[in-house]
């Protein structure tokens, strides 16, 4: 319960700054008198919106004991709901505000995009960052959707995927267009105002404009035929029969929805899931749950808005965002995020978001069914080990190198609820000298994190790949901070490498095995596995990388784009070393200067 005295002293703060707060749009921040930001909201008319925290009655307890801290508030004033959105945002990912509902799961979803800024535009797959020139879909659930969606539009509509480097160099068609999946633009196949239709009807497909290309496309082959272009006519019919077959898979519950995400929220076992549908072209590309928190106290509406305020600043909206909740800033919400808001209770849409709700609901029960066996194996780490308490921050290490060369140490984090991958680390061995050393390595990856850790990030155990000496190694390396609190064991392989029989070192214990294919035995293998997957992973990607270096990257001047033509034009570093000023000048975008540096380079 919160004392009358701190409300009333909140209270007061809050009402003293109602009186300077601007009337725009903007963002503000509740702030504590220890400088801790309390809450971060964004508003169409910021007086207006604090004005109802004024109110202590109408709050919920959650919101009452934040009004009880305030000592001070900052506004930003901004042009526009859309820019209010992203600031409010990029704050909340800042400073992570306890009365905020925060969504954890932001993970990035794949796009299908076209990139409109070449000569023949491709398909392709993408995470990242958007560009305007661009045309980008989605998102998708996953890329086994993405892929399904390039198959048709291949078979439909004969765009390319290839990179570009693959693209400049073909000499002759590919498979691909011989199985009739691609136009062959490579090689000058297709005209490019021909190729740029094929593009603007995939377009218009992927924007659910299906009859309008079927029509054109029978239009067209009636006239192949009367002119007695058979082959044409051939060619237009496979691509009509696989839009046929997209539309032959549609769920009947989709029809005519172009563009749309569903949501809906369940409430079961003190969690919320949020589960999200997306639809593109009257397809069903997926659906993915999100478990926000701090949501104990909020009401539906609340957390459904702050949800889309998250989601939608980084990934592309849809026409419309279907939900089964009213929301209060709806009108808000959709002009900040560019999607048409709507609440449905009956129909087609109705049924989807009742879909929607029953894989809220499944998705809660599998989450408390995974978390209780997680508990549980962790409550029997706690007795088996004599830890104080049970974990909740469990960092496991390993190494990866190939006899000393792309040397990495990696870390990953495993919580009461899983694996938290946005905490894994990397670390590349900066000491040439030991990455033959896995005692060394260790020493040198745990010394470089307890040199950068915080009491957010303070371990409860350390799990070691390795035996006893590589229990000692790191002791000896971390003499000198605070372990206490901190318990560090070391897993070695047990008697024929065999999985289940490892042995467990802890300084001043006997080592000891665990009863084979026990529980908690198989949880620390899993623990273990799962470093072991990411420092091989991250390994094989730096070595991969190392592939693709040349002698060219040590020329000042010449970055990736001018690397990429060189190559492109030349065919390998080597020609590029041996080729002359005036054929170095052949290449766009190398002038006379640059040509010459490129050739002093490679014979001085």
């Amino acid at each position: 319960m919160v004392r009358l005295y701190d409300v009333k002293k909140g209270l007061e703060n809050l009402k003293r700054h109602i009186q300077i707060a601007p009337d725009t749009p903007g963002v503000y921040r509740m702030i504590s008198e220890y400088d801790e930001v309390l809450y971060v909201g964004k508003a169409k008319n910021i007086k207006k919106r604090i004005v109802a925290y004024s109110h202590i009655d109408k709050l919920p307890v959650r919101l009452q004991q934040m009004v009880a801290q305030i000592a001070r508030m900052e506004f930003i004033i901004l042009e526009n709901e859309a820019r209010a959105l992203l600031v409010e945002n990029e704050l909340i990912k800042k400073f992570k505000p306890r009365y905020n509902i925060l969504l954890k799961d932001d993970k990035t979803f794949p796009h299908l995009m076209i990139d409109m800024q070449t000569k023949y535009p491709c398909l392709r797959k993408y995470r990242g960052q958007r560009h305007d020139k661009n045309k980008y879909f989605g998102p998708f659930a996953s890329v086994g959707a993405v892929n399904s969606v390039i198959d048709v539009l291949q078979k439909a509509f004969l765009l390319r995927s290839c990179s570009d480097a693959v693209f400049h160099n073909r000499q002759r068609p590919c498979l691909q267009y011989q199985i009739k999946r691609c136009s062959a633009p490579c090689v000058a196949k297709i005209s490019v105002e021909s190729y740029r239709q094929l593009v603007k009807d995939a377009v218009d497909f992927l924007e659910g404009k299906n009859s309008k290309i079927q029509d054109e496309l029978s239009e067209a082959m009636n006239e192949a035929s009367a002119r007695e272009d058979y082959e044409t006519a051939i060619i237009l019919r496979d691509r009509i029969r696989a839009l046929t077959a997209v539309q032959a898979r549609h769920n009947v519950e989709y029809a005519g929805i172009k563009s749309a995400d569903v949501i809906a929220l369940a409430r079961d076992k003190n969690f919320v899931c949020i589960q999200i549908f997306f639809i593109r072209g009257g397809q069903n590309c997926g659906n993915a749950p999100f478990f926000p928190t701090q949501v104990e106290d909020a009401s539906d509406s609340e957390v459904l808005e702050a949800f889309i305020s998250s989601f939608y600043t980084g990934h592309v909206p849809p026409k419309e965002i279907i939900v089964d909740v009213e929301l209060e800033n709806a009108d808000f919400l959709s002009e900040a995020v560019k999607a048409k808001i709507i609440c449905v209770c009956k129909g087609n849409k109705a049924k989807l978001v009742d879909m929607a709700r029953e894989n809220a609901i499944a998705s809660i029960a599998r989450k408390v069914a995974l978390m209780a066996g997680v508990k549980d194996n962790l409550q029997a780490f706690k007795e088996r080990f004599g830890l104080p308490t049970m974990p909740q921050r469990i960092e496991i290490y390993d190494n990866s190198h190939i006899q000393g060369s792309f040397a990495i140490g990696a870390m990953v984090v495993a919580t009461p609820e899983g694996f938290d991958k946005k905490n894994y680390r990397t670390f590349n061995i900066k000491n040439a000298d030991i990455t033959n050393d896995d005692f060394a390595m260790m020493k040198e990856v745990l010394l470089r994190r307890f040199k950068r850790m915080s009491s957010e990030t303070r371990p409860d155990v350390i799990l070691l790949d390795g035996g006893r000496g590589q229990l000692n190694a790191v002791y000896e390396a971390l003499d000198g901070f605070d372990l206490s609190g901190i318990t560090i064991v070391a897993i070695s392989k047990g008697p024929e490498r065999n999985a289940g029989k490892e042995f467990y070192h802890m300084v001043g214990k006997e080592s000891f095995a665990l009863e084979f294919q026990s529980p908690l035995a198989f949880y620390l293998q899993n623990l273990r596995d799962e470093a072991h997957r990411f420092a091989i992973g991250t390994h094989r990607k730096k070595r991969g990388k190392s592939i693709f270096k040349s002698s060219l990257d040590e020329v000042e001047g010449i970055g990736a784009k001018r690397k990429r033509d060189l190559l492109n034009y030349f065919g390998s570093a080597d020609e590029v070393a041996q080729a002359s000023v005036k054929d170095l000048q052949k290449v766009v975008g190398i002038s006379k200067k640059t040509a010459e540096k490129i050739f002093n380079y490679f014979h001085n």
